[in-house]
């Protein structure tokens, strides 16, 4: 990349949340409780599927996928947060900033794609109980996983190299705690409709496609549900599309509220919030949200969590 080349601006400040120290104290220690959090629950997670050949199934391998691409979604941008607060210093570079935007677009459509899959998985078990094996093989799971990897990596290099052919001239200033596209655009002294037009074109398509999906995964699933005779079993069937949908919405409506609007309509505070919730708030609730409800899996986590503690003991 030849950022410093084109432009005058070598590295840009990240005002993050607060400018006051006492607001700054807090937010660290809160930041740094929740990423805490969001590393050991879904190391754990990852640990038991991993672990317990029980859980080596379609849905649990997605499931430690997701746990995976979650822990690396919170530690593409949290740790540079909390570095900066240490070190005192506010700034990071051009070439590290279009990095951490890289990382930034591939797992959040990492997210995105296994959302999704997901919901078909489960839509297959649901539905169609008796193809399940036949439907979802090993090969299959593979093949969705290392498509996702590929389309998500090639999006996010798509956007980068546009971000990189802009100039910056003397506004550096994005007001987030790390290096997003919309502040990056907006920061910018060049001509940016070809970069607003590819995240229609592109990553518009990218993000809504599997939305609809899940929707309708979802849709077909409450169905099938509905014909079922047992109260307790719709009412459990229901309830885990709940959690499941509650984490859908959430991660989708702050992405489309933050990337899929004009520049003009945005505001600082508002993309702010809005972005923390994705990357740093969701990853945290995932592995609760789809674990606790979960019986073979607190069995799973319950047997490692002991073994390491009789490890340790010992």
């Amino acid at each position: 990349m030849r950022g410093t080349n084109q432009s005058s601006v070598s590295e840009f400040v990240l005002l993050g949340f607060s400018t006051q120290p006492q607001q700054q104290r807090v937010l660290f220690l809160l930041f740094l409780s929740m990423y805490l959090a969001t590393v050991l629950g879904n190391l754990l997670l990852i640990l038991a599927v991993s672990t317990d050949s029980r859980l080596h199934t379609p849905m649990y391998f997605f499931l430690g996928n997701l746990s995976f691409v979650d822990v690396c979604f919170s530690s593409t941008t949290t740790p540079k947060m909390l570095a900066n607060h240490v070190l005192g210093i506010q700034t990071i570079s051009f070439s590290g900033c279009l990095t951490q935007m890289y990382f930034l677009f591939v797992f959040a459509d990492m997210d995105n794609f296994l959302l999704a899959v997901m919901a078909y998985d489960r839509f297959v078990a649901v539905c169609h109980p008796l193809h399940y094996t036949i439907k979802m093989t090993r090969q299959l799971c593979a093949q969705l996983v290392a498509g996702s990897w590929g389309v998500a990596s090639l999006n996010a290099l798509l956007h980068t190299l546009l971000m990189a052919r802009l100039l910056f001239c003397a506004d550096n200033t994005i007001p987030n705690f790390f290096c997003d596209v919309t502040p990056l655009l907006k920061l910018s002294c060049s001509d940016t409709h070809l970069n607003e037009m590819m995240i229609l074109i592109a990553a518009g398509p990218i993000m809504i496609t599997p939305f609809i999906c899940i929707l309708v995964s979802y849709v077909l699933i409450g169905c099938a549900v509905l014909r079922v005779p047992s109260t307790k079993g719709i009412w459990k069937a229901f309830s885990t599309c709940g959690s499941h949908l509650a984490v859908v919405f959430l991660f989708y409506g702050t992405i489309i509220a933050v990337y899929l609007n004009p520049l003009s309509s945005h505001s600082a505070e508002k993309d702010t919030v809005a972005t923390m919730l994705y990357t740093v708030v969701t990853p945290m609730l995932n592995p609760f949200i789809y674990s606790l409800r979960n019986r073979d899996l607190k069995r799973a986590l319950g047997k490692v969590i002991g073994r390491k503690t009789c490890s340790y003991l010992c």
